[in-house]
């Protein structure tokens, strides 16, 4: 087991995670990829099914399919949102890259099969999306995984917008539903963070008060 390498505390980890998206060519140990996967396996998933599928790949060969046919589909969107010729082909060189570059490549793929069935399509859709909020929360375990061990992630979400082509490109069994590409490796360069939101824009209080306490200006 490999202890902690950045983090002292929970906290800490939590907000020193960041999403990197040039690597270094160092290659990722096999040890420290099987405890990122390992994490993952520890997500909570509905029914405790695991909705989830890990496609692993790095070779170049590989890379450059998903690449060449995902390209076509990225550019199609873009045009789709009207993008000028220069936003097009920046975009798609970086994200060309981002793939290049990363030494793993993570497929997060939704895997449906297992699921209970229900005769009514509510409740059915209900199921998919708390497979998927499970699927989140796997990967989220990897990437507080991946940076407690020295190494570092990006969340691609481009997957999700094409996933026949992902299948096709990488030959995977239709019963798999890419969401996400995660990239691991070592960072080149620190990243830019962005900000976050205020803890009191993103939290909803319905109690403000716990039973007993009192507020300024109450009368006893």
């Amino acid at each position: 087991m490999t202890f902690s390498q950045r983090a002292g505390d929970l906290m800490t980890l939590l907000r020193s995670r960041r999403s990197v998206r040039v690597f270094q060519e160092r290659p990722v140990p096999e040890a420290l990829l099987e405890q990122v996967l390992e994490a993952a396996r520890w997500a909570p998933s509905p029914h405790g099914r695991q909705p989830w599928r890990f496609v692993i790949f790095s070779d170049r060969e590989r890379k450059e399919r998903l690449i060449e046919r995902m390209s076509a589909a990225w550019e199609a969107q873009l045009r789709l949102d009207q993008q000028p010729e220069e936003i097009i082909a920046l975009r798609l060189e970086k994200s060309r890259q981002r793939i290049r570059q990363a030494p793993v490549l993570i497929l997060a793929c939704l895997y449906l099969e297992d699921l209970d069935r229900y005769p009514d399509a509510e409740r059915q859709e209900n199921e998919r999306i708390m497979a998927i909020q499970s699927l989140g929360a796997a990967v989220q375990n990897m990437l507080l995984m991946a940076y407690e061990l020295g190494l570092d992630t990006g969340w691609m979400c481009a997957p999700l917008f094409c996933p026949t082509v992902v299948c096709e490109a990488l030959e995977l069994d239709r019963r798999l539903h890419p969401q996400a590409l995660i990239t691991l490796g070592y960072a080149a360069a620190d990243p830019k963070r962005r900000p976050r939101l205020p803890l009191e824009t993103l939290v909803i209080r319905l109690d403000r008060r716990r039973s007993g306490e009192r507020e300024e200006g109450d009368v006893s």
